[in-house]
């Protein structure tokens, strides 16, 4: 692999929940296209990014701030599934299996930033 982060299981993890985000906002109303689905949307790609980013050979500080950018889109995307599940634009197996994806992955990323 050519690119540093594309080893990083973080990453092809996100990558895959990037996807799936993209793949339920299309059955959310249309409505929400330019709120909900892009606010979501949006924020499950900064996760992948900031992984991305962050390994530029940069610091080990600055690799740290792109870890908390990485936290922050995660909770992002956990808030924007409460809003979803709230809303009934996706069933309560859908969140609970994302919710518990992107808590495994701030766990992941926080063991990252302490290996540091």
């Amino acid at each position: 692999m050519a690119f540093k982060f594309e080893d990083l299981k973080v990453w092809q993890i996100t990558l895959k929940l990037s996807n799936e985000i993209d793949l339920i906002t299309k059955e959310f109303p249309k409505i929400e296209l330019f709120s909900l689905s892009s606010q979501i949307k949006k924020a499950a790609d900064s996760v992948n990014l900031n992984i991305a980013e962050g390994c530029i050979g940069q610091s080990k500080a600055e690799f740290s701030r792109f870890l908390t950018y990485f936290i922050r889109s995660g909770l992002e995307v956990v808030s924007c599934l409460f809003m979803a599940l709230a809303r009934k634009y996706i069933s309560e197996d859908v969140f609970k299996r994302l919710y518990n994806e992107y808590e495994q992955l701030c766990k992941m990323i926080s063991k990252l930033k302490t290996s540091l």
